[in-house]
This record gives structure tokens, sequence and C-alpha cells, in this order.
């Protein structure tokens, strides 16, 4: 009977016990908690992030290690894992409007924005963590590995402040991306999904394993080079399609897994305000694609006469350096046994490099279904860039390039920065039947080598161009 007694018992404690099992809301909880007076020895985010960058006398520094002494760091979190677009970490900035600095703190524990939500004030506790950088950003963690805070130790790490601020994107243009603008809340303004990109998913296409990249433009340059979106093949919108139209995206500038290139991270569809019957408006020219090449050549240039490392000079083209020192020169490579021409600022000193190489001209009343083909391949472009170009008021001398109105050939596919440096990529048939009168084409090279302070520019690679035909019926 006392055993009986003894399972009745047990029995009771269970059923008590699945009645508090909550069911799966995360809304954040109204604790009522205790005011959490910032603890003593708080400090800004700015004074680590310089402690660990005066580390070595700034020469690359190495991740620091805090100790009981150190404190603690107060921040505002930018990040929400609620969307599922973010898994363990938290990022934080160290002011809710026109922050200077921001971290990524990771954190064993999901989900978090239940206590930790978008706006929050924190105290993380310094001592036992390490700083420094994982995929290219400021990180708090865990070991020079930068592991995740222990789960049991989150709450003793993280500590919630009462306040929740109202965080105000830094506005920005696709430009002004850069580094000290890492793990900071911003607000990129007047820019568009790719017309490539329109009709795909976030991120469940063909080829997003971990996650899905697109690209965006700002409506400011046609030839700007895109900024990647990305969202987690884990997020809860990554089956929604990108939206159509243009406007501004709210979200945090971070780095590609392997610290290659910017990214754009959403928390939310919500972080968009795009109006979807308006797109960006260039001066282009936009004949569409033809089927293929015509049957009569007007101009074929493969490049072969040339002398390595030398002005690239064919009968009737120009080559014209409008800033620094960079020219399209001749170049050989045997690994991919082709010559071809190319333009590149490394090694040049530049402070800014615009080359210009120019077709000859082409009558292009006197026939029709003209076609233009051409290769390009990328030399570590990095920010440099190659526009592709097309005039009928330019008076054919070098004199004439910078006064002639030029206008970009929509329609022409140049090698992304992304696509492997030995692999050559097809324009595609980019037509020309829709211009009239005299003109010709250009392949504007832009890049610096150095900052103007001595420094390596961002835009110190370069383009190769080969196999540039153009053909009518």
């Amino acid at each position: 009977m006392k055993n009986l007694n003894k399972l009745f018992a047990f029995l009771a404690v269970v059923a008590i016990s699945f009645s508090c099992v909550e069911d799966d809301d995360f809304a954040i909880p109204d604790l009522n908690e205790v005011v959490v007076e910032a603890p003593a020895g708080t400090a800004n985010l700015t004074t680590i992030i310089n402690q660990y960058e005066n580390t070595f006398g700034g020469q690359d520094p190495e991740p620091i290690t805090f100790d009981e002494t150190d404190g603690f760091v107060e921040g505002y979190v930018v990040s929400s894992d609620e969307g599922g677009n973010y898994f363990k970490e938290l990022v934080i900035q160290n002011a809710p409007e026109n922050p200077t600095v921001g971290v990524n703190v990771q954190a064993d524990l999901s989900p978090l924005f239940t206590r930790f939500n978008f706006g929050r004030k924190v105290y993380i506790k310094l001592d036992g963590l390490t700083l420094g950088e994982s995929n290219g950003v400021y990180t708090l963690g865990i070991g020079e590995d930068l592991e995740r805070i222990f789960a049991s130790e989150v709450l003793n790490t993280i500590l919630r402040d009462e306040e929740t601020a109202t965080i105000v994107p830094k506005q920005i243009s696709l430009s002004e991306v850069s580094e000290s603008l890492e793990n900071q809340w911003v607000r990129v303004s007047n820019v568009q999904f790719l017309d490539s990109e329109l009709g795909k998913t976030f991120a469940t296409e063909r080829g997003d394993t971990f996650d899905g990249d697109r690209l965006i433009q700002t409506c400011e340059d046609f030839f700007a080079t895109p900024l990647v979106f990305q969202t987690s093949t884990f997020a809860d919108f990554k089956s929604i399609r990108v939206p159509e139209g243009s406007g501004s995206i709210d979200g945090l500038i971070l780095r590609d897994f392997r610290d290659e290139f910017f990214v754009l991270k959403a928390n939310a569809p919500s972080n968009f305000d795009f109006d979807p019957t308006t797109r960006c408006e260039f001066d282009v020219v936009a004949c569409g694609t033809a089927n293929g090449p015509g049957a009569n050549t007007l101009i074929d240039e493969d490049f072969n006469g040339g002398v390595n490392n030398t002005a690239t000079m064919p009968a009737g083209w120009t080559n014209y350096v409008q800033a620094g020192t960079v020219q399209w020169e001749s170049y050989f490579d045997g690994d991919r046994n082709s010559p071809a021409t190319r333009a590149t600022t490394f090694r040049s000193g530049d402070d800014s490099s615009i080359a210009w190489l120019i077709t000859p001209q082409i009558d292009f009343d006197a026939q029709t279904g003209e076609v233009l083909n051409f290769f390009t391949s990328n030399d570590f472009a990095d920010a440099s860039t190659l526009e592709v170009l097309f005039s009928n008021d330019w008076d054919g001398t070098p004199a004439g390039v910078e006064t002639a109105t030029w206008s970009a050939l929509a329609d022409a596919t140049v090698v992304p920065n992304s696509e492997f440096f030995r692999n050559f990529v097809s324009s595609g048939n980019v037509s020309l039947d829709c211009v009239d009168g005299t003109g010709a084409i250009a392949f504007k090279y832009t890049g610096n080598e150095a900052d103007g302070g001595g420094n390596s520019g961002a835009a110190n690679g370069g383009y190769q161009l080969d196999d540039v035909t153009i053909t009518s019926n």
C-alpha cells in the first residue's frame, strides 16, 4: 500500500510538472525585473576595440583575453534571431544612434531574442572573454578561437538592462560601405535588386547551401560595385521572393564567411521599405540580346599582335589614360594560353587610375543587326570596376574622350569579382541594333593602388579583355 501511495504521489508531481511546460511562444517575457545598475568599471565598446587594435603597436593585432579586473562593457543589441537569420550570436553596437563600433558576441544559447531583444541595452562581463576577429569582424568569445560562451554562463556574462532603446539606423549609400561600418545597424538607401535576381527567393535557390547571396545595386551609378544581401538557409523568410521595385534596406554590415567581401544582413523582411512600382532609372543603352553573332564582321580583335606588358595599340583603337599611370597593356599568361589586354593598378602607386580602351568608330546606319561580343577575366578586381560604354558623339580623338557622352551598355556581362581569376566570362550576344549614327564602344577601367595616404587602396586589382567582335546581318 505504501508503494502504491508513492506511485500516486510520483504521478501527481509529473502531472504538475507537465502542466507548467510552456508552449512554443517566444514572446519577450514580462519579467518586472529589478533594475540593473551599470556595473562598476563599465566601459564603452570603443575602449576595448582600441585596446585590441593597439596590440603590437597596431601592427597585425592579436586577440586579447580579459580578466576580472577589466569589468564590463556596454552596448545595444542590433541583431535578432527571431527570424532565424542569426544563430547563437548577438551583435551589439556602442550607441543607439550614430554608433562608431560594433561587436559580435558568441553565445551558446538559442533563442536569444526572448531576453536580448532588438534595442536592448546589455552589459557584458569581460572576465574570461577574448576579443579578436572572426570572419573579418570584431568578435567576443572564449579562447583564441572565439568559441561560444557556455550556455550555463550566458546569463551571468550578458546582463540585461531594463532599457530598450530606439535604434536609429545610420543613413548610408552603397558606395559608403566600408570596414568602419561593420557590426552596425545601417539604412542603405536608393537601392534595388539586380534584374538578374528578380524572381528568386532569398535563400532556397539551387546552390544556396548555407546562405543565399543576392546582389543589390545603387540607383546612383549603374556600374558601381553591387553589394551582397545575405540570408541564411535557416531563416523563416528564406522562401519569400526578393522584392521588386527599389527603396531602402535596414540591416547589419558584415563580412562573408571567408572574409572576402562585405554583406548586408537583415533581421526580417520588415527591414525593407521598397516601392514595388519603381525601378532605378539609368542612362543606358539597352537594345537587349541577340540570338547570336551576325554573318558579317565589322571588328575582330583578339589582341594577339601586341608585345607583353606594353601599351595595347591595335590599328584604329584608342588607348587613353584619364588619370594616373595605368594604361591597357598586352598581356600573356602561359597558364591560360591566350594573349589578352589588361588594366590593373597593382604596383602602380596611383591614388586614382582611369584607363580607356576604345574601338574604332563604326557607322551604325550602314547596316543592321549589329552584335557585340567580348570576354573578360578578373585579376583579383576587388573594388576596381570595368564599364562598357557607347557613344555616338565622340569625335574620335583622345582629347574628346572626356567631353563625349558615354552611356552604359546595360546588356553586356562583365566578369564578377567572385569568379575564379583564371576564368574568362562571355559578355553574351549584346545587341547594338537600336543605336544609330557613327559610334564606338569603350572599355573604361577605374581603380587605385593607394588611398591618398600611402596605404594600399581597396581597388588595387584589375581586369583582362579578349576577343572583341562586332558583327552585323
